[in-house]
């Protein structure tokens, strides 16, 4: 009976153990809707080297994904759109101050279907309807709010707007045709099927899209987290993120 709970308890330990080493190699990322294929590569790379690594992904709005984080969501690594929220979550101590590096940089254009004739934010009053994230969790939204107060146009549109929840419904709206077309960055109009890039909207108008990086506050000593955001900044993920068209300076 002895020597049966001995094994027994050996069993329990050594499947402990698997469990643990399991969960040490699980790597929970919070990363901007803009950045999904770039990050799907890459995480699908690093695995390949690093097989005992499994990521667990989640894409969306910057803003949503530092609420969540905030509430004690699970994440290691947090990629936001823009300063604001990487800024948010370093004054809640919820991100690893140490750790914060630019991952990269993009542009914000305007794309869509409509035949009408568009070169600048003036001729955005010929559409009817356009989409935009929602500025206040959307980075790409508060970008072209900001541009667009600057063009002096924001409140001749403002009962053209279709809000959407992130970057990438504005492009699904505008592919659809349910909208004339949308604010995105250039890296998601580079890969529309049937929306246009009509016009880059003036960097003047707008903050210059930076895209923040840092691990969490808990993830800051796992080694597997650190080896990873160190993998970001290699030449790899520069080639990456060349490809789909991120600015790397």
């Amino acid at each position: 009976m002895i020597h049966t709970m001995k094994r027994l308890l050996i069993l329990c330990c050594a499947l402990l153990a698997m469990t643990t080493s399991a969960m040490a190699g699980e790597l929970n990322l919070s990363v901007a809707a803009s950045l999904k294929e770039v990050i799907n590569e890459l995480s699908a790379s690093y695995t390949a080297k690093h097989p005992g690594t499994v990521f667990l992904k989640n894409f969306g709005p910057s803003g949503t994904l530092a609420g969540q984080i905030e509430n004690g969501g699970p994440a290691d690594l947090f990629i936001a759109a823009n300063t604001e929220w990487m800024d948010y979550l370093n004054s809640k101590k919820l991100v690893d101050a140490g750790s914060i590096k630019t991952f990269t940089w993009n542009s914000l254009v305007f794309a869509g279907t409509t035949s009408k004739k568009m070169s600048s934010m003036n001729d955005l009053k010929k559409l009817d309807k356009i989409a935009i994230g929602s500025p206040k969790s959307v980075p790409a939204g508060e970008y072209a709010m900001e541009a667009m107060t600057k063009a002096g146009v924001a409140a001749k549109l403002a009962d053209k707007f279709i809000m959407a929840k992130d970057v990438r419904e504005c492009l699904m709206y505008a592919e659809l045709g349910e909208v004339d077309g949308g604010f995105m960055y250039k890296t998601d109009a580079l890969q529309a099927k049937k929306a246009k890039l009509l016009f880059s909207v003036p960097q003047e108008l707008y903050p210059r899209v930076l895209y923040p990086m840092a691990l969490t506050l808990k993830a800051a000593q796992n080694s597997e987290a650190r080896s990873f955001l160190a993998y970001l900044q290699g030449e790899e993920a520069k080639s990456v993120l060349a490809k789909y068209g991120f600015l790397l300076k």
